[in-house]
């Protein structure tokens, strides 16, 4: 008996797992102190905040227009509810057969008229209703203006950059720091279109950094298309990096 070697050897390289850049979503000047480049945050930490200006009494003023809005409906509705009423006092006035010719023609007139205050009316509650959703729509915009005002970490990492220096304005698109996730690390090899077929998804890897570190992980990707300039196809590992 003989031991046979079925591992697949390539070479590659090591990559954060993850890496963005963190940008303003907001027109603001920074109001934080700057977090210096190789300091860890965590998801949801404040990388930059931004100040508030006048967008507090912005929300103070739609949710004010909310109220008001709001306020309008019950009015409306009764304004409704009593044309509804004189509608059909109206038309049981007119019903009558015993009536007088004059007072059949008035009763006639109070009945058209009463009609024409129920349409009225209903206008002014879908009125009211529309601005209800008008106003709830402008508070929406205005709570998502304060919450744009803080710039938080989407995923825990290490800063790969500082983040925006103190009274700098930023603009919609405008970095405010670079973001790594280091734990786990990618380590993206390329495997011949011969040996290609030996790898598969979930196989266990072991990997030899430069530095002469050994690792483990598994084989979380493999390409389906080769390179055309090599006919080589990327294999992606992640490996434990605590």
């Amino acid at each position: 008996s003989q031991q046979v070697d079925s591992a697949v050897i390539l070479r590659g390289q090591t990559e954060a797992l993850r890496q963005v850049d963190v940008r303003a979503e907001t027109s603001a000047v920074v109001a934080s102190e700057p977090l210096r480049k190789g300091a860890r945050v965590e998801a949801g930490d404040a990388m930059c905040v931004l100040d508030e200006g006048t967008r507090g009494a912005s929300l103070e003023e739609a949710q004010a227009r909310l109220s008001e809005a709001q306020s309008r409906v019950p009015e409306a509705e009764a304004r409704l509810t009593e044309a509804e009423i004189n509608d059909n006092a109206a038309s049981r006035l007119s019903e009558g057969g015993f009536a007088s010719e004059t007072r059949v023609a008035s009763a006639t007139a109070a009945t058209e008229a009463a009609r024409a205050q129920v349409q009225s009316a209903a206008s002014g509650v879908e009125g009211a209703t529309a601005a209800i959703r008008s106003a709830e729509a402008s508070v929406a915009a205005a709570m998502r203006e304060l919450e744009r005002l803080d710039i938080k970490a989407p995923f825990g990492g290490i800063l790969e950059t500082d983040t925006a220096e103190l009274g700098s304005l930023l603009q919609p698109g405008t970095a405010c720091a670079t973001i790594l996730q280091l734990d786990p690390i990618k380590v993206v090899g390329f495997v011949s279109e011969t040996e290609v077929d030996r790898v598969e998804k979930g196989a266990l890897a072991g990997a030899r950094l430069a530095s002469g570190r050994e690792v483990t992980g598994q084989v979380t990707f493999i390409s389906r298309s080769a390179d055309p300039a090599t006919r080589t196809f990327q294999v992606d590992i992640e490996v434990s990096n605590t």
